[in-house]
């Protein structure tokens, strides 16, 4: 996969030597990396070496006291409290679990998120909800309840979730793992797809080697405390990162 971006679009997502610390635990040290606008990165690492926390301090869970730190031209080390909702609303985020409301409809799903960050008007609603289901293919099933879909359908629906708010970025943290590996082509493809088309930037944390093999873009690597570049002319040894 090429990337489409150059030297000439601007960073969206800025890191210089930060300490990312969960609680009082020192999770990673001296980060340093940069994203542009639009680009498809992978995150890759063992469990527990720091790509959750990452995806957690971007999005104002994490505060960060240490370093720069910028995300759609917020800085994060000034981050208000009052400020972190606009912030969510420039980012999706999905999850390995899904994480939709079982008690609602897909339809119901979505439309929570909506009322939840400020959106006021019926029919701009349905018209934003019906959008956001045929980009993913679940257009027909926005009347379903979460549990009469499949794997790979709630994952569709937690996608469209991730696109309400025109998100500048997309995380997602392990969005395949639990699925098979049919169904997760499809989903990398659908993320792919959103990529080229809606131009969000794409931070999509995996262990899946096939999909790291078949859809290849840049890496960062967590290990030993540090986030750093991958060097893509080195074969990634999947089997050290648990």
């Amino acid at each position: 996969m090429e990337s489409t971006k150059n030297e000439t679009t601007p960073n969206i997502i800025d890191f210089k030597g930060v300490d990312i610390i969960n609680g009082s635990n020192l999770v990673l040290k001296d980060v340093t990396f940069s994203i542009r606008e639009g680009e498809f990165v992978y995150l890759l690492g063992k469990v527990g070496s720091g790509k959750t926390s990452i995806i957690r301090s971007l999005i104002g869970e994490i505060p960060i006291k240490k370093g720069e730190a910028s995300i759609c031209g917020f800085n994060l080390l000034k981050l208000k409290k009052r400020q972190i909702p606009y912030l969510r609303r420039s980012v999706g985020v999905i999850f390995q679990d899904f994480q939709l409301l079982m008690d609602r409809s897909v339809y119901a799903n979505l439309e929570f998120v909506l009322k939840a960050t400020g959106w006021k008007d019926k029919k701009q609603m349905e018209s934003k909800i019906s959008g956001v289901l045929s980009d993913v293919g679940m257009l027909y099933k926005a009347h379903k309840m979460p549990h009469q879909l499949s794997g790979g359908e709630q994952q569709r629906v937690a996608i469209a979730r991730a696109l309400l708010n025109d998100p500048k970025i997309i995380l997602a943290d392990e969005p395949t793992g639990n699925l098979d590996q049919e169904t997760t082509f499809g989903i990398m493809e659908l993320l792919l797809n959103i990529n080229r088309n809606q131009k969000p930037a794409v931070i999509l944390i995996t262990h899946n080697k096939e999909v790291h093999t078949k859809y290849p873009a840049r890496t960062l690597i967590c290990d030993d405390m540090k986030c750093e570049e991958f060097d893509d002319t080195i074969e990634i040894d999947f089997s050290e990162l648990g």
